[in-house]
Formats: C-alpha cells, sequence, structure tokens
C-alpha cells in the first residue's frame, strides 16, 4: 500500500510537469473506468491474462528461478493454438475444436519456458537471459506467419489470419460484453494453485528450495527438477493466456496481440506479494492502469507510453519498500549503514 500511494504521489507530480492537472488525470486514471459498466467489463478482459501469468511467474520467483520470458511463452501458446483455427478455418469442424486448441496453447508454452530451464540445469546458462531473449524469437516467428503463410488473403493486406470460426472462439459470459469464459479459467487457475502452495507436499518443496535451498537438499527435494517443473507450469499457464486471449477478445491472430503482459505480470506478481489471492487483486489494478492510461490519451491527449512509466515506477516502489522493510539504515560513526531490520 505504501509502494502505490508512493507511486499515485510520483505520477501526479509527472503529470503536472507536463502541464495537466494532476487530481482530473489521476481521476480519469483510476476513478472513472470503475464508474462505467463498459470500462469494467474491459478492466476483466485485461486482468485475465496478467493474473493467468503472474500466477505461473509467482511459483519461479517463489522457488528463486527467474522466467522473465513469459510473453514469449504467451506468444508461442497463441500461435500454436491459432495453427489449429487456421486449418480448420471454414471447414464443419466439431467443437473439439476449442479444447484442441487450448491444450495445444498449453503444451507449447509450457515447451518453450523448458529451452531456458534445461539450459540453465544441464548447462548453467543464465535463465534471465535465456528466457529473455526468446520473447523475440517468439514475437518475430508469429510476425512472420501472420504477414506470409497465414495472411488473411480477403484481409486488404492487413498482416491477420482469417477471423476464427464461432467454434473456434471462447463464447463471451454476458451478451454484448467482451467478458469471455476465460475468465472462469483464470479464476480456476487461481484457486488450484492456492491450494498446491498451501495443501500440497509440491507447494511445500517450491516454498523449502526458494528460502533454503541447502535445507531442501538434505531434505532429499531435487532442486534441478523443480527447476524444470516450475517453469514448465509457468509457461504453460502463459501459454494457455496467449490462446485464450487470441480466441477471446480478439477472434484471431495478429502481430499486436500483447501490449506487454508477459513483462507487467512481473509487476502483478510482486504486487500480489506472490500469494495467489493478492497476485488476483493486483491484477485487476494494473489492468485498471491500462484502461485508465486510455482513456487519459483520449480525455487528456497524454501519450499511452505514460502507462508503462506507471507501471515501471510502480514496481520500482514494490521493490524499495521491500528492502525498507527488510533493513533499516542506522546512522554510524558518520556513515549510513544498511542492518537488518530485526538486529
Amino acid at each position: 500500500m505504501i509502494a502505490v500511494a508512493l507511486t499515485l504521489a510520483t505520477v501526479a507530480v509527472l503529470f503536472a510537469i507536463i502541464g495537466k492537472n494532476p487530481i482530473e488525470a489521476l481521476d480519469v486514471y483510476f476513478l472513472e473506468p470503475l464508474l462505467d459498466p463498459f470500462s469494467l467489463g474491459e478492466i476483466v478482459v485485461k486482468a485475465t491474462p496478467l493474473v493467468m501469468i503472474a500466477i505461473g511467474l509467482s511459483l519461479c520467483y517463489i522457488a528463486n528461478v527467474w522466467n522473465i520470458g513469459a510473453e514469449g511463452q504467451f506468444l508461442v501458446g497463441a500461435v500454436a493454438g491459432s495453427w489449429l483455427a487456421v486449418r480448420t478455418n471454414g471447414t464443419d469442424a466439431g467443437y473439439w475444436v476449442l479444447p484442441a486448441m487450448l491444450v495445444l496453447g498449453t503444451l507449447a508454452g509450457a515447451l518453450y519456458a523448458l529451452i531456458p530451464a534445461i539450459c540453465k540445469v544441464r548447462f548453467g546458462a543464465s535463465e534471465i537471459l535465456t528466457s529473455l531473449m526468446l520473447v523475440y524469437v517468439a514475437y518475430y516467428g508469429m510476425d512472420y506467419l501472420v504477414r506470409g503463410p497465414w495472411r488473411d488473403p480477403k484481409g486488404l493486406n492487413f498482416p491477420t489470419t482469417a477471423p476464427f470460426d464461432p467454434v473456434a472462439t471462447l463464447p463471451p459470459l454476458f451478451e454484448g460484453s467482451r467478458v469471455h469464459s476465460g475468465t472462469l479459467i483464470a479464476l480456476m487457475v487461481v484457486m488450484l494453485i492456492a491450494v498446491m502452495l498451501g495443501r500440497t507436499i509440491m507447494g511445500f518443496e517450491i516454498r523449502l528450495v526458494g528460502a533454503a535451498p541447502k535445507a531442501a537438499g538434505f531434505s532429499g527435494f531435487n532442486a534441478d527438477r523443480l527447476v524444470l517443473f516450475t517453469f514448465a507450469i509457468s509457461g504453460a499457464l502463459a501459454g494457455l493466456a496467449g490462446i485464450i486471449e487470441v480466441a477471446g477478445p480478439i477472434g484471431y491472430l495478429q502481430p499486436d496481440i500483447s501490449p506487454g503482459y508477459g513483462f507487467t505480470a512481473i509487476i502483478v506478481a510482486f504486487l500480489g506479494r506472490l500469494n495467489p489471492i493478492g497476485i488476483l487483486i493486483a491484477g485487476f489494478f494494473l489492468a485498471l492502469t491500462f484502461i485508465g492510461g486510455e482513456n487519459a490519451e483520449i480525455a487528456m491527449k497524454v501519450p499511452l507510453d505514460l502507462t508503462k512509466v506507471f507501471q515501471g515506477i510502480l514496481l520500482f516502489y514494490v521493490l524499495a519498500c521491500d528492502s525498507m522493510i527488510a533493513y533499516r539504515v542506522r546512522l554510524i560513526r558518520g556513515v549510513r549503514k544498511a542492518v537488518p531490520a530485526n538486529a
């Protein structure tokens, strides 16, 4: 809460610097979307992939391994599931298509995430660098497909696939709304991961390896196996979120299916304290910044990139507050020194 308050104060100063009324700007960002039914639905749509990806990332971070490539796993899941939609487009395929698309997206995301995990376990490579670099491989691979072999011949030369058939799309939860049934899947994921972390041996192993790796080794837990497991689950959830996003509110594959969900989900995970319920709340808050940023761009003529600045400042303050809680500054012989807070 302190981090959020500091972020709001900093953003207010930024608005003042660019010549905008800070009170009006914060109202457009955070209050107006909550008072408009359509905007509330859009917040749910934006929060769905954020929550799913952040839940998977939290497993890695609790285990003290660092998956930074969820954006790439999100894109690969979208591509894998869309392959089936493109292949069956215009045919009399049955209702098996959508479940198969979800399975393909999930498996593709898991397999893609296992690449940096295997590189770490087998060769000692940094999972931060390998997972991050694979984001660009995924993006440009998808970009090639939608601009080349998968491009809709009736799409007026726009880089998109043909619109998916009804059997390849997620049904809306409410008539006239873009809120889709993928939101229910996200809520199920939150509950399942909460139970796993709090009630199972695997959840205990994840927490123990992350907090005390030597103790985990003495207990017989295999750290390398856990790296593979957490990366696979994280990638699977990111891939599932990718195909849900394409088959839900978008309805076809295009280059810009993500405004940076995979990177924003890192902020969601830490803002939610790596707790599934906290991540659910944080996901809605960060989704609010996306919708508020779009509103501010229209109403106040501010750049949409200011939303990314806002999210970056929020992550900075979250990490800074963590440090200030864990350590306190003492002035010893004229020298500032950080010591553990419990000392």
